[in-house]
């Protein structure tokens, strides 16, 4: 393959093939999630507490805010950003958590903008 630019009429506005190639083989970035708990009024706040601790290795105390955001706004972030595999398994390791505890506390995994 050559890699001789093509020019248009002498100038030097050409491109070559090969920039071409590399310009459509651009990489971006994965994209990246995070773990996203929504409220509900059966869950106690004690278990979502140790939920965040166990599972997304929170302090106590940020634990505690990140409880109380969700009890307050209605969703709140729990953990992230992750790549969106460990995201997903993340929210299914803390659904089946709940759901053995007999509680409906719902965690998705979400884009972040």
């Amino acid at each position: 393959m050559s890699t001789r630019k093509n020019k248009n009429s002498g100038t030097d506005g050409g491109l070559d093939l090969i920039d071409k190639e590399k310009a459509k083989k651009k990489v971006k970035p994965p994209s990246k999630y995070q773990v996203v708990y929504y409220n509900d009024d059966f869950t106690p706040m004690n278990l979502v507490v140790i939920s965040l601790i166990n599972f997304f290795h929170q302090e106590p105390t940020a634990a505690y805010s990140i409880m109380l955001h969700v009890h307050k706004k209605g969703k709140g972030i729990a953990g992230g950003p992750y790549s969106k595999e460990i995201a997903d398994t993340k929210a299914a390791i803390v659904v089946e958590f709940f759901r053995s505890e007999g509680y409906p506390l719902l965690a998705k995994a979400e884009k972040v903008d």
